[in-house]
């Protein structure tokens, strides 16, 4: 479970930051990223232009180990399985030793290209700012000891990023978006819900209990062995569950959504993976094929899977509004939902999140898709908080019926 509060220290030392950078006539950042798979580095100036940038992506090594590993397994990891026993694979199926060696043989490059790039040298820097939680310890790991040794090397000031409120920020590097404003963050390894009031000023309304949507997401392409689909190489399991998704029915398959008697901001996904796991079970018997095999419902299941999935953060995300609203905490004119994380790149839960704004008169807000996934511009940008979410439970907003039909 993540832990946003900032601490009095931490406050302490972002305001003496912003204090130091108002002293200097052009601020440029270093930004570096390594939280989990993807090694990147981007510099940015204070207008939030991007002089230049490199990544280094995984995903194609990560797919051929977690491959491995799923098929020496029946479907990814035993029946009898919890959410806890299947942290050998990592989050979305990230290897985690694997993550941080590839990290440690390309972050010298990255950082190397993204510098080039900008044409700026490590002297024509302000500050470093690294992500140093949450996400794989031995991936922050990498980046964290780069980011110290190039401070102490060019005497630069560090500047610790909380990743989540990196994915929270970006979007001000983008477009005009006035504080105060909601946030979702839907990603492969964390999934919240806050209300940004400034920019070292957040207020945590609800987060994740066990398991985050994309590495949902990326379990239930698992157990389907959407590996061996021929429309599905080379893509991540999410993204198979999309892809699939828009040729299937989801009224076939009946998934109920998570916590819906719980009247508060947080999230639940991974009874989602265990009801498709147990559908899939079930239709192999059904159609009497082995474990791992592909099942003729497979456009079917991932429909229902990945609505039912939409349908939980769209249903969370609605009662933050109402709270919001109820407290009088978003601004009468142009409220503003932020939607950011790799799972934001999803179009059929942007549509469904769409419903629910559209139906509250908020205007919805998602960085560019590259923006949305892991980066070092988001770092580089970056300067989370106080935890309301007992306030939010204790209002007990019970939601309005909403209908979440996507037509297409």
């Amino acid at each position: 479970m993540l832990t946003l509060t900032v601490v009095r220290r931490q406050r302490h030392r972002l305001k003496w930051f912003s204090g130091f950078w108002r002293q200097m006539s052009k601020r440029l950042v270093l930004g570096i990223e390594t939280s989990c798979d993807d090694t990147g580095a981007a510099v940015v100036d204070e207008t939030g232009q991007i002089l230049g940038e490199s990544l280094h992506s995984q995903k194609e090594v990560h797919l051929k180990f977690g491959g491995a590993v799923a098929a020496s397994t029946p479907h990814n990891f035993p029946r009898n399985c919890t959410v806890s026993s299947i942290s050998l694979v990592g989050t979305g199926g990230i290897i985690p030793t694997v993550a941080q060696q590839l990290h440690r043989e390309n972050i010298v490059r990255v950082v190397q290209e993204a510098m080039k790039s900008s044409g700026v040298t490590p002297s024509n820097l302000s500050a470093v700012a690294t992500t140093v939680k949450p996400g794989l310890a031995l991936s922050l790991g990498i980046g964290l000891d780069f980011s110290r040794d190039f401070v102490k090397q060019h005497q630069k000031l560090f500047i610790p990023i909380h990743h989540m409120e990196a994915h929270a920020l970006t979007v001000r590097m983008l477009q005009p978006v006035a504080f105060p404003f909601l946030v979702l963050l839907v990603s492969g390894g964390h999934s919240l819900l806050a209300l940004a009031r400034e920019i070292d000023d957040f207020l945590l309304l609800g987060q994740t209990l066990d398991e985050a949507p994309g590495d949902t997401l990326d379990k239930v392409a698992r157990c389907l062995s959407l590996i061996k689909h021929p429309k599905c190489s080379g893509m991540s399991g999410g993204q198979a569950i999309e892809l699939l998704a828009q040729d299937g029915d989801r009224l076939k398959f009946s998934f109920k959504t998570p916590m819906g008697s719980h009247y508060d901001c947080d999230f639940s996904f991974a009874g989602v993976r265990h009801q498709v796991l147990m559908a899939i079970m079930k239709k192999e018997k059904e159609e009497g094929v082995e474990q791992g095999a592909m099942l003729l419902c497979v456009n079917d299941i991932a429909a229902a899977a990945q609505h039912t999935v939409a349908s939980h953060i769209a249903k969370r995300t609605h009662r933050a509004i109402l709270f919001c609203k109820e407290k009088r905490l978003l601004p009468s004119s142009n409220p503003t939902l932020v939607v950011s994380g790799g799972v934001a790149s999803n179009l059929y839960i942007r549509k469904v999140l769409k419903i629910v704004t559209d139906t509250t008169g908020l205007h919805l807000r998602f960085p560019p898709s590259k923006f949305c996934t892991d980066n070092g511009v988001m770092i580089a940008w970056a300067r989370l908080g106080v935890d309301i979410s007992a306030e939010v439970k204790e209002a007990a907003i019970r939601l309005p019926s909403l209908k979440l039909r996507i037509v297409d």
